[in-house]
């Protein structure tokens, strides 16, 4: 599942269309203007999305900042409620109201890279690949389009949680989670004989996500076409049919009422859920008891990366000013103080040298917090940002069917890579 950021909670969001824009070009649109790299003075506006008010004080200090920094400017901070935000971008857009920095998340820039409304700050940057870490910059760069299309700001990744309390009750060591898939059925198959199917080690169904782990390629180079219906992709979905079949995972993982494995985890009937680094925080919240019985350890294969950024208008009035915001905003110093606060992570370079990233209290939630950051040095984007709801759904639902024996996994990978190219081909 990709997950993104609104005020700092994790949110699953939908992807928008880029309808009523206007024209673009396949080439990412003519160069910028060399005002782009001008003189830094006068007003600016900066979007961000439902950072008011838990971070009202560090916004307000960042700008003071910014505006002592360079004398002559003006910061105008906007900052949007969590709901409609795609909506509101994209009206934003149309009437051209967009501010010149704006808080957008791929699946929200993509759109507007489509209708040539971004700015390349690849062009008007040149340390930008010396200063952030590349699995976020590749997070802004688009199939079909040259260029990058936001600064990065701060990160995210999954960890695996564990029930050490659950897994040692049936037969497993907490010490030694699984590493891999096959690992994972193993010890799930432990699991059951010992809790006679009355708790569950696994408790969610394979996603798009899973397929990328096992190497399948979603979507061709071109961004033209969905091609993840291979033999190795069948060879997932053929797994997870047969730990379904086994009662491996409750009966309903398949339905649309079920409620997440991160919830039956907080309730204390599964043993393992995925989720980002402040999960233990949460928990606290949710489940204080469960907090000393959970254990983290690292996501397996290639950790998920989630990306918040800021783009550029490239109808910006003053576009030098909005480089140089963007920039002050994401660099290493500013992101730092964020992560700092929050348990987010930052997408610059310099931050590996950070102890309060790299060393642990002790605590589960700092060891979780230190296996994350470690984990983004190879995390990748895993659900192309071209992916709709209505693709997911459909996807959703014909692994649903081949879990349940009703058609093969080819046919179901088959009819949901037809179903994805016509919706994207629409």
């Amino acid at each position: 599942m990709r997950r993104y950021w609104t005020g700092l909670a994790v949110a699953a969001v939908m992807v928008v269309s880029g309808c009523g824009l206007g024209g673009a070009d396949p080439q990412g649109g003519a160069a910028p203007t060399a005002a782009a790299t001008g003189e830094v003075k006068g007003k600016v506006s900066l979007q961000t999305w439902a950072l008011k008010p838990k971070f009202t004080t560090y916004m307000e200090s960042v700008i003071a900042a910014f505006e002592k920094k360079y004398p002559g400017t003006k910061v105008e901070w906007i900052d949007q409620p969590p709901d409609g935000y795609s909506e509101k971008v994209l009206n934003q857009a149309a009437s051209g109201t967009l501010p010149d920095v704006a808080n957008l998340p791929p699946d929200f820039a993509r759109p507007l890279v489509k209708q040539d409304m971004l700015l390349d700050v690849a062009q008007v940057d040149q340390k930008l690949a010396d200063d952030y870490v590349a699995g976020a910059l590749d997070a802004y760069k688009f199939r079909g389009f040259q260029g990058t299309y936001g600064y990065p700001w701060y990160l995210n990744t999954d960890v695996n949680y564990w029930n050490a309390e659950l897994m040692k009750k049936n037969g497993l060591d907490p010490a030694k989670p699984p590493t891999t898939f096959d690992e994972l059925v193993a010890q799930a198959r432990i699991y059951k004989e010992k809790s006679g199917g009355k708790s569950y080690l696994m408790s969610r169904r394979p996603e798009l996500g899973d397929l990328f782990q096992a190497g399948v390629k979603i979507l061709s180079d071109d961004g033209k076409q969905f091609v993840f219906n291979t033999p190795e992709a069948v060879a997932v979905v053929d797994k997870y049919r047969a730990a379904f079949k086994e009662g491996l995972l409750p009966r309903d993982v398949l339905t649309d009422t079920y409620a997440g494995n991160t919830k039956l985890f907080n309730e204390g009937t599964v043993a393992w859920t995925t989720a980002g680094a402040n999960y233990v925080i949460d928990l606290k919240t949710n489940n204080p008891s469960l907090v000393p019985k959970t254990v983290p350890s690292a996501a397996m294969g290639v950790p998920p990366l989630y990306v918040q950024g800021l783009s550029i208008s490239k109808k910006s009035k003053n576009p030098a000013a909005a480089v140089a915001l963007a920039r002050w905003v994401t660099s290493a110093e500013n992101q730092a103080k964020f992560a700092h606060e929050v348990s987010v992570f930052p997408s610059t370079k310099a931050s590996a040298n950070d102890p309060f990233f790299t060393k642990s209290d002790g605590t589960n939630g700092g060891d979780a917090k230190v296996i994350a950051f470690n984990s983004l040095a190879k995390a990748q984007v895993h659900q192309p940002f071209e992916v709709t709801e209505a693709m997911s759904k459909f996807i959703r639902q014909q692994i649903a069917a081949a879990l349940n024996g009703e058609i093969s996994s080819k046919e179901a990978l088959d009819k949901a890579v037809a179903k994805c190219n016509e919706l994207l081909n629409q």
